[in-house]
């Protein structure tokens, strides 16, 4: 059990175990951060520094409830006071290591309770759960030593999970409760546990009247029996008056009889080690397997946030796209524009009498006032911009709506406000997007006319203008109009087509019109990716990964294989 290739797998198995976060505020959590901690804290004060040194002393700890009388009993074990007892409430501080001093280098560095500090020297009341004070002492025998621990059930919190660290590090925990307090839910919920881990347990029974002790005891020790623990010793201490501090020595005579015998008896000492870390080994498996269903499920959690913001920009993608074909852009502005730049609804009844009329008015309009041109352009990027920003905008607002009811959403818009809007440089972006856009359009202009007979056409409408009423065509479907609109815009998609048809042929439009709502559909979908990308971040920032929880589950497994 203590051979290299174990002990190698433990110690990946800690460090899956440590690198397995759970940063989302998931109803589950507490309790699962909680289980994590104490998995950690066995692995770092137990498992590893056993498997390393099978043949280091036995660690006893000695716990139970408040009151029970943990310090008297192992002052009185020793022979003198080498940890306080009180009557004030907590009375353990500081856990106390009492230790031989052949054993003092077991002890005194970090092989064990790592994250203790050691102290040693007299009880100061500045005595706190962050250091373990050692106790070198020839009252107790080379092989084995004792460790006083706080209360499991103190008023202090960070007593309470220093003691249950505390017995998760024993290779022997002696549980001390008394005649008044033997049945009390806390210690056997801890009892219950050491005997699912397989750990060895020793129990006394403190502070029996003198009359009671036949009943108390077989009581307790059905209840013992009951858990699957009635193979541990138990100890009892009848009432007594204290002499000096200390138990009479016939009350604590075979308690110390029998810690005295187990550390001479290296077989025995063995039996208790084997005993102890085969079960916290065993443990692992399931403690693993419950550490691995909270991973996934945070996984899950981040997954579905991130798919409630995917789906969002999905939808503003989809609402953009069906903006650049519904006649949603020829509206107002667009509209009044293109008839300041080619004439009046008249003109349009009679643009299919001739081409060349329309082309004659078309190059008039160009040649006499160009602005014209410009103010189109103008009112048509201003249309795209708007339409990008808004879907975005709503985008952003229904991924807040959504994280609200999701687990950990809440959390995440708490730490990070601006997820509740776009970014703060979306307008300038998106501006910077349609221009760059309308350089694509220009661009595909001069790109057509590269032979020398649709260059002369070109040249007498202008590239400019050609590119404005290429980008108007891009936009010149009518499903989403009615009334008068659809009759001007309609009148639209007819004198902008003809027009470009004239200078490029029909074939090269249509390819044209389906470039120019290629492009601008791949800046709108790269735009809202970058945006989906700030929400994946706050996700992925967290550390929630699935490959977290493949570590932890090829670790777990590694372990079970070389036990």
């Amino acid at each position: 059990m203590g051979n290299a290739r174990l002990l190698s797998s433990v110690q990946a198995l800690r460090s899956a175990v440590a690198e397995t976060t759970l940063p989302l505020d998931l109803p589950t959590a507490p309790a699962a951060r909680s289980a994590r901690t104490r998995l950690l804290d066995q692995l770092d004060d137990y498992v590893i520094p056993r498997l390393t040194s099978l043949d280091a002393p036995l660690l006893a700890v000695v716990g139970g409830s408040t009151g029970a009388g943990k310090s008297t009993l192992v002052n009185s074990v020793v022979g003198r006071e080498v940890t306080m007892p009180g009557v004030l409430r907590p009375t353990t501080r500081s856990p106390v290591l009492i230790h031989h001093p052949s054993d003092a280098a077991w002890f005194s560095g970090p092989r064990v309770l790592p994250s203790l500090a050691r102290i040693t020297g007299r009880h100061s009341s500045s005595d706190g759960p962050g250091a373990v004070r050692l106790v070198s002492t020839d009252e107790v025998a080379a092989g084995l030593a004792l460790l006083d621990a706080p209360d499991i059930d103190s008023v202090v919190e960070a007593n309470r999970e220093l003691a249950t660290q505390l017995l998760a590090a024993a290779d022997l925990w002696i549980f001390v409760t008394t005649a008044a307090r033997y049945a009390d839910a806390v210690p056997w919920e801890l009892l219950r546990e050491a005997f699912e881990r397989g750990t060895a347990v020793a129990v006394v029974l403190d502070r029996v009247p003198a009359g009671a002790v036949d009943d108390i005891r077989t009581h307790f020790a059905s209840m013992l029996r009951e858990q699957g623990l009635d193979k541990a010793p138990i100890f009892t201490v009848v009432e007594s008056e204290l002499v000096d501090g200390l138990l009479p020595g016939d009350q604590t005579e075979r308690l110390r009889g029998w810690l005295a015998a187990l550390a001479g008896d290296a077989q025995a000492r063995a039996d208790v080690v084997r005993q102890t870390l085969h079960g916290a080994l065993v443990s692992l498996d399931s403690r693993s397997l419950a550490l691995v269903a909270a991973s996934k499920e945070q996984a899950a959690a981040g997954q579905a946030l991130v798919d409630a913001a995917a789906a969002a920009y999905d939808e503003a993608r989809r609402q953009v796209h069906e903006g650049m074909l519904d006649g949603t852009l020829l509206r107002g502005e667009v509209l009044a524009r293109w008839q300041e730049f080619v004439g009046t609804g008249e003109f349009f009844r009679q643009v299919e009498s001739t081409v060349s009329r329309v082309r004659d008015r078309f190059t008039s309009f160009l040649k006499g006032e160009p602005a014209r041109a410009d103010h189109l352009g103008e009112a048509l990027q201003s249309g795209v911009e708007s339409l990008v920003v808004n879907r975005g905008e709503l985008a952003a607002s229904a991924i807040a709506r959504a994280w609200r009811t999701l687990p950990g959403g809440d959390q995440l818009l708490v730490a990070n406000p601006g997820l509740a809007r776009s970014s703060a440089d979306v307008d300038t972006r998106i501006q910077r997007l349609v221009r760059d856009w309308q350089g694509d359009i220009l661009q595909m202009v001069r790109e057509e006319g590269r032979d020398r007979r649709t260059t002369a056409r070109i040249m007498a409408y202008g590239v400019n203008g050609l590119g404005v009423v290429l980008m108007l065509v891009t936009f010149a479907s009518t499903a989403g109009l009615t009334g008068a609109e659809f009759g001007i815009a309609g009148g639209t998609a007819v004198v902008g087509q003809k027009l470009l048809e004239a200078v490029f042929g029909d074939q090269a439009v249509r390819e044209l019109a389906r470039k120019a709502r290629e492009q601008l559909t791949a800046r709108v979908d790269e735009l809202y990716a970058a945006e989906l990308a700030r929400y994946k971040g706050a996700v992925t920032t967290l550390q929630v990964d699935t490959e977290q929880t493949e570590h932890l589950v090829t670790a777990a497994a590694a372990v079970k294989d070389a036990r």
